[in-house]
C-alpha cells in the first residue's frame, strides 16, 4: 500500500492550496484518513482527518474555519482543501490512513497504519 500526498508548494499569506492523497498498490481497506504536519524543529501534529464510510471530518483548532477536508470514494483520493493560509501553516504535510476496524475518527498518529511521503508547503510574509 502506497499513499502520495502532492500539491504543496510556496505561497502568500492568505492564499489557497489544494492538497491531494492518492494510493497505488494493493488495495485496502481503512476506517479513516488523515493529514498530519511536521514544521522545521517541532513534532508532528494532526491537521484533519475523515472517515471514509460516512465522511465524519475532524480538524484541530488551529485549523477548523480555514482547512476542509473531502474524499471521493471512486477515486480513491484524499484532499485537503487549505485557505487563508499563515505563516504558521509551514510544514511537511503527509497523509495516513488507518487499518480497517470501525470507530472515531482518530487524531492519534499512532493509530494510522499507512503514511505516504509529505509535500512541502511553505507560506511566506
Amino acid at each position: 500500500v502506497q499513499l502520495q500526498a502532492s500539491g504543496g508548494g510556496l505561497v502568500q499569506v492568505g492564499a489557497s492550496l489544494r492538497l491531494s492523497c492518492a494510493t497505488s498498490g494493493r488495495p485496502f481497506s481503512s476506517n479513516a484518513w488523515g493529514w498530519f504536519r511536521q514544521a522545521p524543529g517541532k513534532e508532528r501534529e494532526f491537521v484533519a482527518a475523515i472517515r471514509w464510510r460516512d465522511a465524519v471530518r475532524s480538524y484541530a483548532d488551529s485549523v477548523k474555519g480555514r482547512f476542509i477536508i473531502s474524499r471521493d470514494g471512486a477515486s480513491n483520493t484524499m484532499y485537503l482543501q487549505m485557505n487563508n493560509l499563515r505563516p504558521d501553516d509551514t510544514a511537511v504535510y503527509y497523509c495516513a490512513a488507518t487499518g480497517p476496524a470501525y470507530g472515531p475518527v482518530t487524531h492519534r498518529d499512532s493509530e494510522y497504519v499507512y503514511w505516504g511521503r509529505g509535500t512541502q508547503v511553505t507560506v511566506s510574509s
